[in-house]
């Protein structure tokens, strides 16, 4: 393998500024996350109104993630649902169809 062809398949550099940048969001989005975890668990949020209108910093988040915060849901209540809509445990909240996501709001709603 030549060196121009490995390079080319490598992100481009970063510079100092820009990595701490990144570190810095991704930190704040962990965080805000984690809060909002917590905030499901107290029942201060309710997990319909994340399904139906998410926060930007949850649009990355795995739709399984949230349901397991959610008091009551456990690993097998989680995947029943998910497989009754036809999501993958792999997506994400702002990946979700607006099939998908009106069938889990319904399935969440009952």
């Amino acid at each position: 393998m030549t060196t121009s062809s490995k390079a080319s398949s490598q992100a481009p550099e970063r510079s100092l500024d820009q990595r701490m940048d990144a570190l810095r969001r991704a930190n704040e989005i962990r965080t805000r996350r984690a809060q909002l975890k917590r905030d499901l668990k107290a029942g201060r949020v309710s997990i319909t109104g994340i399904i139906d209108d998410p926060p930007d910093f949850m649009l990355t988040a795995k739709v399984f993630d949230v349901l397991m915060a959610v008091p009551k849901y456990g690993k097998v209540k989680a995947t029943r649902y998910l497989n009754h809509c036809r999501i993958s445990q792999g997506k994400t909240i702002g990946g979700l169809s607006d099939r998908q996501r009106s069938e889990l709001l319904e399935l969440l709603r009952r």
